[in-house]
């Protein structure tokens, strides 16, 4: 039943709750970490882990996506991002980094200088030629290539992202709906957009059981639950607890595998997630893939080299996100092999995400990431 309160007269409300307002119940057994399986099938594709990342240019360079890959998950590209926009990518993401670093030692904070950078970065022509070569380049490498579009371009860019080399196409935004509608410009029908792709689509973010129920019937081979690292609580008034958000979606996949008499489509979450514990809540939730943004940065490989922003930190007229340091003590950054798979010397589960994860399933006994879906939850007293 759900918990529905009234704020005033007339007015109600339902009670939802976040990762960090649920925790894990062990059963009586418990397993071996090395009998879990943490692989991710998807389509007609198999990653040993469940991870994707943020689609956002502090993490992707081109040797960071095909780093994701022989780690076993899957590097998204942002189609929109610097990638098909400045010919030297690694000079463009360093004067980001160099303002980045000025206001951290002159303020502590980071936000405007840096963020005003990254829309002008942004404001130079999509050259798609530039965007093919480098998702070719990706693609030749052997890792499997999923590219990022917004809704609002998806129709102009997916033919040509596909063309390139794109073999999952992540159509995303913060929040997403089954028909994207403007008014000086034709709707864009997801389920008549999907219907003449030749290649699987993940779509997303949504935050209710509705939504996800629309995109499932559109077609989409994944629902991304949640908008990622975003200031939308603050900017819009907007904001996705990720527990219930995820529940819900996975309470619209159970109804729509019913509907269509065997169709699965995945839960991927993105949101409320910094920690392997955050990892193990989300798929206790429903989720069968997470998307990790933050806590990659740490990595030696991603493009920011301890700094991060989301993707939508550069929108040109309203960003809603910042960009923040992840990783700012004197020592080396550690590798992405570190962050995914350890061995780790962090308590509190910032590295050895698949560790953590194994170590979560073994403890409550099970051996798969779907049966562990069924884990009993408690909730938090408030």
């Amino acid at each position: 039943m759900r918990d529905i309160v009234e704020i005033g007269i007339g007015r109600e409300a339902r009670r939802t709750y976040g990762l960090n307002d649920i925790s894990i119940i062990p059963s009586r057994r418990t397993r071996s970490s090395k009998d879990v399986d943490t692989t991710w099938n998807i389509d007609a594709y198999t990653f040993d882990i469940p991870f994707m990342s943020h689609p956002t240019d502090a993490l992707a360079t081109p040797e960071f996506i095909i780093e994701m890959g022989k780690q076993g998950g899957l590097g998204v590209i942002n189609a929109e991002g610097l990638w098909g926009r400045h010919a030297d990518l690694e000079a463009a993401i360093g004067k980001v980094l160099d303002v980045a670093r000025e206001e951290l030692l002159s303020t502590d904070i980071l936000s405007s200088r840096a963020i005003a950078l990254l829309q002008e970065l942004h404001s130079a022509p999509l050259d798609v030629d530039l965007l093919s070569e480098r998702i070719a380049e990706v693609r030749a490498s052997g890792a499997t290539v999923a590219v990022r579009v917004s809704p609002q371009r998806a129709r102009e860019l997916a033919p040509v992202v596909i063309k390139a080399g794109a073999e999952l196409l992540i159509i995303q935004g913060t929040l997403i709906s089954a028909e994207y509608v403007q008014a000086d410009g034709e709707p864009l029908n997801l389920k008549e957009f999907i219907g003449n792709l030749d290649v699987p689509v993940i779509a997303g973010g949504v935050a209710d059981y509705t939504t996800a129920m629309h995109l499932m019937r559109a077609g989409a081979a994944g629902v991304i639950v949640g908008g990622g690292n975003n200031t939308n609580e603050y900017a819009l008034g907007i904001e996705t607890p990720m527990a219930t958000a995820i529940a819900d979606a996975a309470a619209a996949r159970r109804e729509y595998l019913d509907e269509t008499g065997g169709r699965y489509v995945h839960i991927i979450a993105d949101g409320e997630i910094e920690t392997s514990g955050d990892v193990v809540k989300a798929i206790a939730c429903g989720a069968d893939a997470v998307v990790l943004g933050a806590p990659l940065a740490q990595a030696a490989e991603a493009a920011g080299k301890g700094f991060y922003w989301p993707a939508v930190a550069a929108h040109p007229r309203f960003p809603r996100g910042v960009v923040s340091a992840e990783n700012l003590e004197d020592q080396p950054l550690p590798s992405l092999e570190v962050v995914l798979h350890g061995p780790s010397t962090d308590a509190f589960g910032h590295l050895n995400f698949v560790g953590g994860l194994r170590r979560a399933l073994a403890k409550c006994g099970y051996t798969d990431l779907k049966s562990f879906q069924k884990v009993a939850l408690s909730l938090r007293s408030f």
